[in-house]
């Protein structure tokens, strides 16, 4: 068992109900959905194109998928948790436009926000002693080679590369696209996101999603409110 600490809205918020149908499942129940069509693919494309994304639902990471530390507990971690978010407020990011972050796509802030920035580190950081340590496999898995000096030491200390300096939020959308579909893959998400596109993104609750065993689909576990963890919403 795995588990992640992640941000999504709720799942009756319609960017959550337009995101699981793009990716074609929904990490709260687990279902399958059936895919928009979308100009210019086909739906065989249209799934392998969104199948990293799938398994781990719509999310943003903040704390990357970790396996319990020795001696702690998923009690434990879900009474964290509710001490934490009672005592965080939630936030808006200004603006959230679809951008892409090297090969893949994604909802990524228009700019820069720090209290984004602050909540992340503080997630991270809160929930370390909760992480057991990764293996070398797992290190191996990161392709430590391809990391920046900075990154590689986050990996090691904190278990991801990306946190604090060099986190940058995003809810993927896409795996990897060839060079010659980005165009077109741009265009589609842009179709289906254009309500949300260049939108405010309120950020308002901290998702505990469990992933059973390796390779098996992430889910949902629960959805804690910020500055209200008594109202928890369990999946």
């Amino acid at each position: 068992m795995r588990y992640a600490l992640y941000f999504t809205p709720s799942a009756s918020d319609p960017l959550t109900l337009a995101a699981q149908r793009w990716l074609g499942r929904n990490a709260f129940t687990g279902a399958a959905l059936e895919q928009p069509v979308a100009s210019g693919f086909d739906a065989a494309t249209l799934a392998g194109l969104t199948a990293d994304p799938r398994r781990y639902g719509f999310h943003a990471t903040l704390k990357a998928p970790f396996t319990l530390a020795e001696g702690r507990s998923e009690a434990e971690l879900l009474a964290e948790i509710g001490r934490f978010v009672s005592a965080a407020d939630p936030f808006d990011i200004p603006e959230v436009v679809v951008g892409r972050l090297g090969s893949f796509f994604a909802l990524v802030p228009g700019d820069h926000c720090e209290p984004l920035q602050a909540f992340a580190g503080e997630v991270v950081r809160r929930f370390e002693r909760f992480r057991a340590p990764l293996t070398s496999a797992d290190i191996a898995r990161r392709k430590p080679d391809e990391l920046t000096a900075d990154e590689r030491q986050n990996l090691v200390q904190w278990g991801y590369p990306y946190v604090f300096d060099e986190f940058r939020f995003h809810m993927t959308l896409t795996g990897r696209v060839p060079v010659e579909r980005r165009d077109a893959v741009e265009r589609a998400l842009l179709d289906h996101f254009a309500e949300f596109h260049g939108r405010p993104l309120p950020v308002a609750g901290l998702a505990l999603f469990r992933e059973p065993s390796r390779g098996a689909d992430f889910t949902i576990h629960s959805l804690f409110p910020l500055g209200g963890a008594a109202n928890r919403k369990t999946a």
